[in-house]
């Protein structure tokens, strides 16, 4: 009966860990996602544009914004001449079917303008369709976590 016990928590234990990694799919479509903010933090118009669909939405504090409210919003954000912003993430759920993929992750950012350090910490819920070979983000839902 103890060898049984063992072997059983064995199993479950080799389950848990390859649930636990990440496949280079998985790999490959979060990479997308973090290419979009480097392109955000860098003010890369080309960069927001090459990684969404041209019908990309990004549903941001109770509003529906389009790419180009993006570029908008984020030419306003660098305007400042110290302007720099650094993103961390951490990865909940990728999920791929085909050519569709949904992710879930933890983003924090580090924004530094006008002499000020601010971070700012999301959930947030990706969609991304795999258009001739490359995945583009298509949606992208925001929800900004407050400290309680």
């Amino acid at each position: 009966m103890p060898k049984i016990k063992l072997l059983l928590v064995s199993l479950l234990l080799s389950a848990i860990t390859s649930a636990q990694t990440t496949s280079s799919k998985q790999a490959i479509v979060q990479q997308t996602i973090i290419k979009l903010f480097t392109a955000l933090s860098n003010s890369d118009t080309a960069g927001l544009k090459l990684h969404s669909t041209s019908n990309v939405k990004f549903y941001e504090y109770g509003q529906i914004w389009t790419i180009d409210t993006m570029i908008q919003k984020m030419m306003v954000m660098s305007k400042a001449e110290d302007f720099k912003r650094i993103n961390s993430f951490e990865f909940v759920n990728t999920t791929i079917n085909k050519k569709i993929a949904w992710v879930t992750y933890y983003l924090q950012s580090t924004i530094t303008r006008n002499n000020q350090q601010e971070i700012i910490n999301w959930m947030e819920t990706v969609i991304l369709l795999k258009e001739k070979n490359q995945w583009k983000i298509t949606v992208l839902h925001s929800t900004r976590l407050v400290k309680n």
